[in-house]
């Protein structure tokens, strides 16, 4: 049951994180280019890649403070980290053009249904 403390305890922490942060930096930008939602998509791989090092590398945390920070905390402050932290793993483990593949599509595909599901949202 800790490990599901802390997973949630993560998630709230980074949710409000990227809530605040985001809006902070709004308020200095402006909304003419989506600021906000960059330095969070940055940091939080910037974080995940710092976390893992500690995790994997250095071996400075162990699984549950892993699951707290890396699935709790950067999931809930942006998916994004863990998209790149995914397509490193393949990178990493030789497979380019699978890396290649996921960061792609994930953003072509993304795009493309968050499209659709806008369209289909307006018709209802």
């Amino acid at each position: 049951m800790n490990k599901w403390i802390g997973l949630a305890v993560g998630s709230v922490l980074g949710g409000f994180s990227r809530y605040l942060l985001a809006g902070w930096i709004y308020r200095f930008t402006g909304a003419d280019f989506p600021y906000g939602t960059f330095i969070v998509n940055v940091s939080g791989c910037f974080l995940i890649g710092l976390f893992y090092s500690f995790s994997e590398v250095r071996f400075l945390i162990g699984p549950d403070a892993r699951l707290f920070l890396m699935t709790g905390f950067c999931g809930a402050y942006t998916t994004f980290s863990t998209l790149i932290l995914e397509t490193a793993n393949l990178a990493q483990d030789g497979e380019m053009i699978r890396a290649l593949l996921n960061f792609l599509a994930s953003g072509v595909f993304g795009f493309i249904l968050f499209k659709v599901g806008a369209y289909l949202g307006a018709l209802a």
